[in-house]
């Protein structure tokens, strides 16, 4: 599917996700809040390519206060990249997490688009879908840009990097899995969602 026609599907699969009284508060960025937004997120203007990764490991002390808590871990890859068709820049995402009390490693990743959720005080989000009814998340940063805040309801993750259907499965939010805070780091930190070997020598180069 080519990134163009991907837009309006990912920002559907988003609203598709969030709570139905919410889904009014949502419209799509102009082009400055979406250009202020990438400076924000990549630390800079992004070029024709720019990373961010946002990285949590929960310990045992915050486990113990969240009892209902399912996620360990969690990064999160965010992507800026010109199409070579319609010179524009598009976002993706590639979110990887392990559970608390299973093992093996899930991750997801999807397109996304820029929202703003005037209910939340005009906050830009990037809207990010998962493609045929995959659900979503939505990433925000905090407002000294060190954070990113994810909040989904739910998306569909693969285990241990299989992208089919035997190993398909879902993230639902639960009591403490609907929002999680990620310090930004090395983007380094994120070549574990990398498959691609280029991507991750471009990555590892950032």
């Amino acid at each position: 599917m080519k990134l163009a026609f991907a837009v309006p599907l990912t920002l559907a699969a988003f609203i598709g996700a969030v709570r139905a009284e919410d889904a009014s508060d949502i419209h799509e960025t102009n082009q400055t809040e979406a250009e202020t937004f990438n400076a924000r997120m990549y630390a800079g203007p992004p070029g024709s390519k720019a990373y961010a990764c946002f990285i949590r490991r929960y310990d045992a002390e915050h486990l113990a206060r969240h009892p209902r808590q399912k996620v360990a871990s969690m990064k999160l890859l965010v992507s800026a990249e010109t199409d070579a068709e319609d010179k524009q820049l598009h976002n993706s995402f590639r979110l990887g997490f392990r559970y608390r009390h299973r093992s093996g490693d899930f991750d997801s990743s999807g397109s996304c688009h820029h929202v703003v959720f005037v209910k939340d005080g005009s906050e830009v989000r990037l809207a990010c879908g998962v493609d045929c009814e995959g659900g979503g998340i939505g990433v925000a940063l905090s407002k000294d840009n060190k954070s990113a805040i994810v909040r989904l309801a739910r998306v569909r993750v693969w285990q241990n990097n299989k992208p089919d259907d035997d190993a398909e499965q879902s993230l639902v939010a639960g009591a403490d899995d609907g929002i999680f805070r990620l310090d930004r780091t090395d983007t380094g930190e994120c070549a574990s969602l990398v498959t691609d070997r280029k991507e991750l020598a471009a990555l590892r180069h950032k």
